[in-house]
């Protein structure tokens, strides 16, 4: 029998995936029963064989028997062929399968992106319309607090029975943003070039990739749309460690702003433990002396901080302050706001020199590199005002005070004269009228040079003029204090009717 040989039709070329595996599984139907067939009769050949006398006829038989072996053969070949072809079809059916699902996937990815997007376009735009009241609610808020720690002052109670009770504890990061945050801004009150040349090299960014996705988190975190910024983290994350390894600096970050996320939701175990991680990678990858170490064991510094474990943060602190001061230098103004830091963390636990230390330190630095007018200094001296009032020092925290409005006025209207005073100075001249030492028939609320004084509105100057006129009520003096309070008010209500600038 001679060798098969499949005949070429135009028609075969034509057909479909699902025509071709059809007539396929008929040819090995065919196939099959054929095979049979050849076997039957080559099995019928085999015996007639035994049974013959005749060389002649037992030869001629015995070739037909080669004949269907060699048949038999072919018919074999031509199933294996077939069978190929069924695995080769169940391939492709697979590949496509798969092909589909990651088409979907794509399609998938980018709805995702755009709505992402679409949520950056939108947040980008209002974030620029709440900065300003974003500030003025956290000014507002420390105000709060400072006059929850002066309540003492407003009952007849002795410095030395204050000190018998515990002191009030302040927020370690209500004066110092954490550092995934504050970065992410880039350095803006730099007015020199060798302090930007320093933050560039020394100085840690969110990674370029993650920007826009922690900026995004960020804010949806500030609106306490947590059942969105939680998921949103994880799924970064989730990708992160799957195209980079869990040992990433980028997964470092991703953890850390989860741990953030986690913080505001008080769930202080869960971000301890995503903190001790990313530290534990970037230490890894970076070196222990890297400024993103800094920056986790800052924010790890800051979470100890709220839960009041104030011992166990002050190493942390101390040890991020020795990474900045040897990558930046020791007057590098993220150095100061280090220091801000610690000396809150040493004021916690009522260690009020090396408060004052760190505090004094730290306005040095922002005086000198950022200039006198920069916010950083008049919250500073706030900040170590309020260390001294801890310790009785009320002479001192009221210098310092009249130091911060004093440079307001001068920055607003000119050096001080006879016809331009501080706000202070005007308080203090109504304290003495009230009691008599001068005689006026002027109602003082007619005197232009201090309505002129509570035009100097800003945020840090209404906290100091509360936080004078809470001084001045604890010392007795009611007019000055009420003069104080009246300048902040009708200065806030500008600050408020203030159009904002886009």
């Amino acid at each position: 029998m001679s060798t098969m040989v499949y005949p070429r039709d135009e028609k075969l070329e034509k057909l479909s995936q699902e025509e071709i595996i059809s007539n396929t599984k008929l040819v090995i139907q065919g196939l099959e029963a054929l095979k049979n067939e050849h076997n039957s009769i080559l099995h019928s050949l085999l015996e007639t064989i035994k049974c013959l006398k005749k060389d002649e006829e037992a030869n001629v038989v015995h070739e037909k028997s080669n004949l269907l072996r060699k048949s038999v053969e072919m018919i074999e070949l031509g199933l294996g062929e077939a069978q190929v072809m069924m695995a080769l079809s169940n391939h492709l059916n697979a590949v496509e399968s798969e092909k589909q699902k990651l088409r979907a996937q794509v399609r998938r990815l980018c709805q995702e992106n755009q709505w992402l997007r679409d949520e950056l376009a939108n947040t980008q735009q209002k974030l620029q319309k709440s900065e300003q009241s974003v500030a003025q609610l956290e000014e507002e808020k420390k105000h709060l607090e400072f006059m929850n720690q002066l309540k003492k002052y407003d009952e007849d109670v002795s410095p030395s029975e204050e000190k018998d009770g515990e002191p009030p504890k302040d927020s370690l990061d209500d004066l110092f943003p954490n550092d995934e945050e504050e970065h992410t801004q880039g350095m803006q009150h730099q007015h020199n070039s060798a302090a930007v040349a320093a933050a560039q090299q020394g100085g840690y960014e969110i990674p370029a990739r993650l920007r826009t996705l922690h900026n995004l988190v960020i804010q949806y975190a500030s609106q306490g749309r947590y059942e969105v910024a939680v998921p949103l983290c994880k799924q970064a994350l989730e990708d992160l460690e799957k195209t980079s390894g869990h040992d990433h600096p980028d997964v470092a970050t991703m953890l850390n702003i989860l741990a953030l996320v986690y913080r505001d939701q008080n769930k202080y175990k869960e971000a301890a433990h995503l903190l001790n991680d990313a530290l534990s990678i970037r230490e890894k990858t970076l070196g222990k002396d890297h400024p993103a170490v800094a920056a986790t064991l800052n924010n790890l510094a800051v979470l100890y901080g709220k839960r009041g474990k104030y011992k166990e943060a002050e190493p942390l602190c101390k040890r991020a302050l020795e990474i900045r001061e040897k990558v930046l230098g020791k007057d590098h103004p993220d150095v100061a706001k280090q220091l801000n830091n610690l000396a809150l963390l040493c004021q916690n636990q009522g260690k009020y020199e090396e408060v004052e230390y760190y505090y004094c330190r730290a306005l040095e630095i922002y005086e000198c590199r950022l200039g006198p007018d920069d916010p950083n200094v008049a919250k500073t001296k706030n900040n170590l005002a309020s260390c001294f009032l801890k310790q009785g020092k009320y002479k001192e925290a009221e210098v310092l005070y009249k130091e911060i409005l004093t440079r307001a006025h001068e920055k607003e209207f000119g050096s001080v004269d006879a016809e331009n005073k501080p706000i202070w100075m005007h308080a203090e001249e109504r304290e003495e009228m009230s009691k008599g030492k001068h005689r006026d028939n002027t109602p003082y609320g007619e005197y232009g040079g201090w309505y002129k004084a509570c035009k100097v509105n800003s945020p840090t100057v209404n906290t100091t003029l509360r936080n004078l006129g809470a001084l001045y009520r604890r010392q007795g003096k009611m007019e000055a204090a009420e003069t104080l309070e009246e300048c902040a008010m009708r200065s806030r209500k500008q600050v408020r009717h203030k159009p904002h600038s886009l």
